[in-house]
């Protein structure tokens, strides 16, 4: 039976540039918490993070190395389920382990998993994490994240795919293979390449097993369809997540989290001016495009606005002006992001 997990609809996550996910920190910082509760995470931190004791606790493990990586997934705000979800493979990975020292018996446990959301809702962030997490466990050598999609296994004509595919499978060896859009693989009919790549990756991983880890992605719907029109792949696959959409509290705590990030801050006439524009971006559907990108979106756009505003008005330079986003500079984004055509949108987050 799979371990299906559904996140609150009151997580939150944090997201800046770069990721695919729109997850990663801003200029390879760390991602931050919400004000509302970031001095308790201060003091959590300075006695001991949920991640560190944790990792003290387990036997046969280089602690520190641990730490790191496991406060690295405490520092993700939100994605509560995706945190315990590891912190239970970790529990699991040591006890065997310590099983197996006195002689009882032991199991190993498959880490392939599927994650199913939209875009910009943190399943890449919670890949990359989980590889550096399982490495200093031993579960993997590297835990490196290899990502690819559809373009990158299937290939042209008979043989191409099964060695475009096996050349992934050999690149991940050590760490996680992240297929995004998984299903698209299974679009194609009976004749399509995307099917040789499927079977290459089930034998693959039976010819390496627990050599990697294979995680598979995309959106919550067809990768429901892909699942039930592969039988073997649901049991192959122990674990599920469910990556939800940000509700409007969240939106704005992403956006008003991310300004403090790159050091801004919102006048209260653009506070309720952001509110409005998130409101009618996840009425209009434009949220499932985007997510924590589309709040990335809006707040790149506002600081382009504010630095023109400044210059173009001859404004002076001093500390408050450089550091204030004011109504006005949210307004053009919201012309341009909110009004614009859904698929547009979706292609801009990527």
């Amino acid at each position: 039976m799979p371990i299906k997990l559904i996140f609150s609809s009151k997580t939150t996550a944090v997201v800046s540039d770069g990721g695919e996910e729109g997850q990663e920190p801003v200029g390879g910082g760390k991602i931050l918490p919400s004000s509302r509760d970031g001095d308790s995470s201060n003091k959590k931190q300075e006695k001991g993070s949920a991640g560190s004791l944790f990792a003290r606790n387990l036997p046969g493990v280089q602690w520190q190395n641990l730490e790191k990586a496991m406060g690295e997934l405490d520092q993700l705000i939100g994605l509560t389920e995706a945190k315990r979800l590891i912190r239970e493979a970790v529990a699991f990975t040591e006890i065997q382990r310590v099983r197996a020292r006195e002689n009882l018996l032991s199991e190993s446990l498959s880490l392939h998993m599927i994650f199913k959301g939209h875009p910009g809702t943190g399943k890449t962030t919670v890949a990359r994490i989980a590889g550096k997490v399982f490495k200093e466990l031993g579960v993997l050598s590297k835990g490196h994240l290899i990502e690819v999609e559809r373009a990158d296994l299937v290939g042209e004509y008979i043989g191409h795919t099964a060695r475009k595919t096996r050349e992934h499978l050999k690149r991940a060896l050590g760490g996680i293979l992240f297929i995004d859009e998984a299903y698209s693989l299974a679009r194609g009919g009976e004749r399509d390449f995307g099917r040789e790549a499927i079977d290459c990756l089930v034998k693959g991983m039976e010819d390496h097993r627990e050599e990697f880890i294979l995680i598979l992605a995309g959106y919550r719907d067809e990768m429901e369809l892909f699942i039930r029109s592969n039988p073997g792949l649901r049991s192959r696959f122990p674990i599920i997540l469910d990556f939800p959409d940000y509700s409007l509290e969240e939106l704005i705590n992403i956006a008003r989290l991310m300004l403090s990030q790159k050091q801004y801050r919102l006048t209260v006439d653009a506070e309720v001016k952001l509110e409005k524009m998130l409101r009618k971006s996840i009425f209009s559907g434009y949220n499932r495009s985007g997510n924590a990108r589309l709040a990335r979106n809006i707040i790149e756009n506002a600081i382009r606005r504010q630095a023109y505003r400044l210059l173009e008005r001859g404004m002076e330079l001093h500390r408050d002006n450089l550091l204030q986003i004011t109504e006005e500079d949210l307004v053009e984004v919201d012309r341009a992001v909110l009004f614009s055509d859904p698929m547009d949108q979706e292609r801009k987050v990527y």
